[in-house]
Order: C-alpha cells, then sequence, then structure tokens
C-alpha cells in the first residue's frame, strides 16, 4: 500500500526551530522504517508563506513579505537535509501551482453550496491567523497560546459553512476512532466537535498577502484554508505538469501536527475536504510540545520563537551531527506528550545512550572481532538464549512505528543494546581468548554479539540514517531492507570504526 506522510507546513515569520526540526526528525523515522518494508512511500515537508503573521513580521523589517518568505523559506529548505530529512517534495505556498490549485479547490466548494457571503465580528489573534470562539479565549481575551491581547474585528467576508458538517464529522469520528491519535488528542478534537460547529471566515478583506478570491478580487483567502490544501496540491505539481500523484497517494496515510493546530486538521480540514469531494486523510497524529524546563522543577513553557526561548538545531547539528540530534528528540519525549527538553538533557543522552551504550558496543564488538579472529565471523553456531530475546523484535518495532509509537519503538530496541551489553560482562571475551579450549564458545560469543549488534542497527536506520549505514558497513553486512532486522548470520569480515559519536 501506498505511504503517505506529511509535516504541517511551517510558517517563515521566523527561522526555524527545534519545534519544527522535531516533527521533521519524527515524519522521517515513519517515511524511512516504511521504505525499509518495502512500501511506496511519498514524504511532503514545506513553508507557509502567506497571512498576517509574515505580513506583519515583513513590516517590521521594512520589507515586502515576498522578499521574508523567500529568506526564511530557504533556511527551511537547508535544514531538511542538515537534519537528513528524505522528503520527496518540498512545497512552498507562493509556488504558482500551489496557489492556481487551492483556488480551484475553493471554487468548487463554493459551487458545492458552502460559501455564503456574511459580516464576520469576534476576537481574533494575529499570530495564530485564528479567530477565537467564546471557549478558545484565554482571561481578559488574551490569547491562551501566544499570551497576547486578542484583537476584536469586524469584517465583511465570505464564509465556510462549517456547520453543515457537524453530522458527517460526528459519523466520521465514531466509525474511526484512530482517525485523530493518540486517544486523548482524539478526545480533545471530538469535545469540540460537541461543542457545536459555527461556520467560519473563508476570506479576508484587508489582507493583501494571501492567494486571490477567484469571484472577488478584492479579498485573499484566509491563510488556514490555503495552507490546509497543500497536502493535496502539492501530489498534483511536485513531479512536474505530467505526472499527477493524487490517485496513487491519496487521502494521506499520516498527516503530523503540533497539538496548537488541532482544531484545524481535525475539524476544518476534513470539512472542507468533504465540501470538495475529496477522501479525508487516514489518519492525524497530533504531537505535544516541546517544553523548556522551569527553574523552580516545574514542567515549564512551549518552545517558541515568539517567546524567544528556542534551541537552535543548526548549532547542534554542527557539534554533535544530525543523528545525535534525531536520537535526543525521538527519545527524550514519548511521541504525542509534552516534555522538557535542554541542552543538559541531550548531554546526558548523547553520553550515556549513544555514546556508552550504543558506540561502545560497536566499538568492542569489532575490535574484538579484530583481535581474536582476525577481523572475520565464520560458521559459529549462536548463542539460543541471548538470540531468544530478538524475536519477534521486529515484528514489535514495526508494530510500534504503524501506530507512530517512535519512542516506545526505540525502548525496544534499546532494551536490547542495554542486553547486548550486559552478554558481553557476563561472557567476558578477553577471558575466553585466554583459553585455547574455550575457542568454540569464544566463537559463539562473537558471533552472537556480532548478529545482535546487526540486528539493532537496521531497527535503527530510521533513527540514525548516518551512523548506522557507517556501522553496517564496517560489520560486512550493509542491507538496510526490513527483512535484514531478522537473525540470520552469515559469515563475514568486519573493518575497523571510527568512533560512531565521540565523547565530549
Amino acid at each position: 500500500m501506498p505511504f503517505y506522510v506529511t509535516t504541517p507546513i511551517y510558517y517563515v515569520n521566523a527561522a526555524p526551530h527545534l519545534g519544527h526540526a522535531y516533527t521533521a526528525i519524527a515524519a522521517d523515522v515513519l517515511a524511512r522504517h516504511q521504505r525499509q518494508r518495502g512500501e511506496d512511500v511519498f514524504f511532503l515537508t514545506g513553508t507557509d508563506e502567506h497571512g498576517e503573521p509574515v505580513a506583519m513580521a515583513a513590516e517590521q523589517l521594512g520589507i515586502p513579505p515576498l522578499e521574508l518568505a523567500n529568506r526564511n523559506a530557504a533556511r527551511f529548505q537547508d535544514l531538511m537535509p542538515l537534519l537528513t530529512i528524505s522528503n520527496d517534495f518540498f512545497i512552498r505556498t507562493t509556488d504558482p501551482e500551489h496557489v492556481r490549485k487551492v483556488q480551484g479547490i475553493l471554487v468548487r466548494v463554493r459551487e458545492n453550496g458552502f460559501v455564503y457571503e456574511g459580516l464576520y465580528e469576534g476576537w481574533y489573534c494575529p499570530r495564530c491567523a485564528d479567530f477565537k470562539t467564546d471557549a478558545e479565549i484565554g482571561p481578559d481575551n488574551t490569547c491562551p497560546i501566544h499570551k497576547i491581547p486578542l484583537v476584536r474585528e469586524r469584517e465583511e467576508n465570505y464564509f465556510f459553512q462549517l456547520s453543515a458538517f457537524q453530522g458527517e464529522l460526528e459519523k466520521l469520528f465514531d466509525e474511526r476512532p484512530d482517525f485523530v491519535m493518540p486517544r486523548h488528542r482524539y478526545n480533545e478534537a471530538r469535545s469540540f466537535l460537541a461543542s457545536g460547529l459555527q461556520d467560519v471566515s473563508l476570506t479576508r478583506p484587508r489582507l493583501r498577502w494571501g492567494v486571490e478570491v477567484p469571484w472577488d478580487r478584492s479579498q485573499v483567502f484566509y491563510v488556514w484554508f490555503d495552507a490546509l490544501l497543500n497536502y493535496v496540491t502539492a501530489l498534483s505539481f511536485a513531479r512536474g505538469k505530467q505526472q499527477d500523484l493524487t490517485h496513487k497517494f491519496w487521502p494521506a496515510t499520516y498527516h503530523l501536527i503540533g497539538k496548537d493546530i488541532l482544531k484545524f486538521h481535525t475539524i476544518y480540514w476534513p470539512a472542507l475536504l468533504m465540501a470538495a469531494g475529496l477522501e479525508v486523510p487516514e489518519h492525524v497524529f497530533v504531537h505535544g510540545f516541546l517544553l523548556t524546563p522551569s527553574d523552580d522543577g516545574g514542567e515549564g513553557e512551549k518552545m517558541s520563537k515568539s517567546r524567544g526561548n528556542v534551541i537552535d538545531p543548526f548549532a547542534v547539528i554542527d557539534e554533535f551531527g544530525a543523528d545525535a540530534l534525531r536520537f535526543y528528540l525521538t527519545r527524550e519525549v514519548a511521541f504525542g506528550q509534552d516534555g522538557p527538553v535542554s541542552e543538559g538533557g541531550f548531554l546526558t543522552r548523547y553520553e550515556s545512550e549513544l555514546a556508552n551504550d550504543y558506540g561502545n558496543l560497536a566499538s568492542r564488538t569489532i575490535a574484538m572481532i579484530l583481535r581474536y579472529r582476525d577481523g572475520r565471523i565464520d560458521d559459529a553456531a549462536l548463542d539460543e538464549d541471548l538470540m531468544a530475546e530478538f524475536d519477534g523484535l521486529a515484528d514489535t518495532v514495526a508494530g510500534h512505528l504503524d501506530q507512530v509509537e517512535m519512542t516506545l519503538a526505540l525502548e525496544e530496541i534499546w532494551k536490547r543494546v542495554r542486553r547486548l551489553n550486559r552478554y558481553v560482562e557476563e561472557r567476558r571475551p578477553w577471558q575466553l581468548a585466554k583459553d585455547p579450549e574455550q575457542a568454540d564458545e569464544l566463537d559463539r560469543v562473537l558471533a552472537s554479539l556480532h548478529e545482535g549488534l546487526r540486528v539493532l542497527t537496521v531497527l535503527l536506520v530510521p533513527y540514525l540514517p548516518t551512523s548506522t549505514e557507517r556501522l553496517l558497513a564496517a560489520l560486512g553486512r550493509p542491507e538496510t531492507a526490513f527483512d535484514a532486522a531478522r537473525c540470520a548470520p552469515a559469515p563475514v569480515r568486519v573493518e575497523a570504526l571510527e568512533p560512531l559519536f565521540p565523547k565530549r
């Protein structure tokens, strides 16, 4: 089955930060894993370049919005290869093809009878680019996300008849309890739906930085409707005008989003697709926030550009490499939950798990095979008790990743990393090497270590693509397909390997 995974598209009102890297890495882990399994994968990311937040940021800098969009979109594009992100396409909402497709789809929504003229009056957050319902307003008419005063707006515009899809959305949620994941996010979306849907603004009359409304050129489309449609529009032109991938990959398998945009992706988005006569995605997976630890030991606050509490992913990559960052972000915070991240936490994970657990295991295993067996593993029998602990591991990891439980999948792998390290201490190959009568046992121990390490490294390919490629080559078994993540020993010759994660 084709597998289509997307990240949200990122606002270009400022440069990328760790939160953007987080979602991109998560989507990349899923895409790489599915490719390992032989699936036909399409992985989309990109930038959201219209709307008031971008226009406001450009105005403060004294430059046109497109200039700011070009500048920051390039930074997001540059970040992807630095993170070793394997996206198949990078969409920009200023792409002319996207603009034309948005106009065409929204004209269809209007022709289907779900657009009308009206007067909007209510509270609006310019940073969220979101009209707030009464239930979404914080103390003293503030935005609960950005902690800034909301703006009272009154404008004539066109409305999307969201309320017409109350029943269809309730049916969707009832029939597909995994439409929104994890379950507590499903409950949140279902609660919003149960409160009753109100029609929402489709267009903005005063803002000029956006996709022009074809039937009324005095208005532009509200940025969320422009942005949400990227997941469909990209498929129609990602491979050029001659190859439309929509029928192959739509509906999307997984949209990965942050919890602050849950309403738009779990309520507005499926309703808009229904209005246009398009299928809804299979799953929307909502992850939590990366938080900065508080001084009093509490949970901390969301890491965000606007609050100035971000960690620079470029700096982390420059010093430690992309694999280290990828590991930390998928390991430290259970995907789907909020959780604190910090430089101190990163260094602890790096030293204790990457350098000591995994890197040291790789170095010791290869060094012992080189020293005691001249770099060769022949047809030695494996330790059956040890290998029994690897039975079913590949299927367990695949099952977790099918549910976007990438932190749980990584923990299953890491349990075996620790087990192999204990095995080294239990069997003490350096002692076996001193006794010629223990030659067969030494062969068995080294072959078991080699095969266990190789299997784990294949399973780690989606998380650590650069390091695992180096290690598998050094182990003499470079194959990365998922079937290779099952114990199948073969004669090999290993090669010396520089430390994968040098200690700092």
